[in-house]
């Protein structure tokens, strides 16, 4: 963690850049000072406070020439919580940053492209529809806290509330806590996972201790009095049980592709619903198929891409390596009507890649995977016979890196690309690139 500070005076200066972590970096007398919370341009007074790997790490004193893309942000707990870095910086700037990175990477490892996607954006304030919160009782504070971890830190931050969680979650963090603060087993409840639907909000209760038949009814009470459903967990995702049966599933809705997607609570959804909509349409838009295309959707899960490109594709091979979630992904199709589109078990992660589906063609290719990227199913590419390939990302470095690898050795070309801001004010990057092979 590097060698704390103690007595260094404050140093003044104009921030000169913002690097990856968000933090502004400033030159003082050849040294690098790191300064969080600081916007390029800016002449601020910093603190510092840690000396690491050579740099010197500082937090902003005071502010005497801001910059135009400073706001003020909204969560009081903003500086301390660790879900937000980026509150302080106008949301336009923010999506602006992040196309930079992505544009950076793709210079660095050598690869062009022909033209810019426009940033897909949203409502900055409660679109985040999944979410771990981190729950611990300190007897100090008087109460169990509720929220997310502290910059660097492993403690819960003391938060009221969450402005980018989507309602009603962001508004019940002092209800949780209250709640939490009631149980017979608050020492042994260490989080409350979130997912929101359009139609109800789950809560899954990891509980390392067996419920007094108090706590089941507390926890019933609050269920009822939120409108919320309540799960507990007792280890791993197969032991997550409703609190009451015969709850709804949760679901979500694609309008311009007339589809509902139902959900089970622990299961993969995109976070943020009004991007998601968005980067389906322009995922279909870019693939550009007919009635004549056969479509491969690689990490398919749920059958989020693959559903809305049957609409418009012939057909459609959505392959994934969770058996739960293609059977759920099989539901999706049936309920809305769509025997065009199939789905089938495939390891995409391993070395050696399986499924049927490597021995067929397609027209159209549609990855979306993991953080990790598609490393282990680039070189199987060609062979489906798609000239038309659209990637998404959640991770920009391997994006970039399996991108050198299609332009530089699979005989595609980087058509276009551009950001989408899934998680505004975090650090994180999504990306989506088309990929055309003559």
């Amino acid at each position: 963690m590097g060698r704390t500070l103690r007595n260094k005076p404050p140093v003044k200066g104009t921030i000169d850049s913002l690097r990856d972590d968000a933090r502004g970096r400033k030159e003082v007398d050849e040294q690098d000072y790191l300064v969080a919370d600081a916007l390029p341009g800016e002449m601020i007074t910093a603190v510092p406070f840690r000396k690491n790997r050579g740099k010197i790490e500082a937090r902003v004193l005071s502010v005497e020439q801001a910059s135009a893309d400073r706001v003020e942000p909204r969560c009081e707990a903003f500086g301390i919580c660790g879900g937000c870095r980026l509150q302080h910086m106008a949301p336009p700037a923010q999506v602006a940053w992040k196309q930079s990175l992505l544009l950076k990477d793709l210079a660095e490892k050598g690869v062009a492209y022909n033209r810019l996607l426009a940033p897909i954006n949203s409502s900055p304030w409660g679109y985040r529809r999944r979410s771990r919160l981190g729950v611990k009782d300190v007897p100090g504070k008087g109460r169990v806290l509720v929220g997310f971890r502290e910059r660097g830190k492993p403690y819960i931050s003391d938060c009221r509330r969450c402005e980018i969680l989507a309602p009603p979650t962001g508004d019940l963090f002092e209800v949780l806590s209250d709640l939490v603060g009631s149980l017979t087993i608050k020492a042994a409840l260490p989080q409350v996972e979130v997912a929101t639907g359009e139609n109800t909000t789950a809560m899954i209760f990891r509980v390392l201790e067996a419920p007094t038949s108090a706590d089941l009814m507390a926890l019933e009470k609050f269920s009822s009095s939120q409108n919320v459903q309540v799960f507990l967990q007792t280890g791993g995702l197969d032991t997550v049980t409703p609190l009451k049966a015969d709850q709804p599933e949760l679901m979500y809705t694609l309008p311009d592709f007339d589809l509902e997607m139902v959900f089970q609570p622990m299961d993969f959804v995109q976070v943020n619903a009004q991007v998601n909509r968005l980067m389906i349409a322009q995922a279909i838009d870019l693939l550009e198929c007919d009635q004549d295309s056969k479509v491969l959707d690689l990490f398919c899960g749920l059958g989020n891409f693959s559903l809305a490109v049957g609409r418009k594709a012939g057909h459609v091979v959505g392959v994934d390596s969770d058996p739960g979630l293609l059977e759920r992904a099989g539901v999706n199709a049936s309920r809305n009507g769509l025997d065009n589109v199939s789905f089938e078990q495939g390891d995409l992660y391993q070395e050696t890649v399986t499924g049927n589906w490597l021995g067929q063609k397609f027209d159209r290719v549609l990855l979306d995977p993991p953080r990790a990227g598609a490393a282990q199913v680039l070189e199987h590419l060609p062979s489906l016979g798609a000239n038309r390939l659209v990637y998404v990302s959640c991770g920009p470095d391997t994006f970039v890196r399996d991108a050198a690898v299609l332009t530089g050795q699979l005989g595609f070309r980087l058509e276009a690309v551009g950001v989408m801001d899934m998680f505004p004010h975090t650090l994180h990057v999504e990306t989506m690139g088309l990929f055309v092979r003559d």
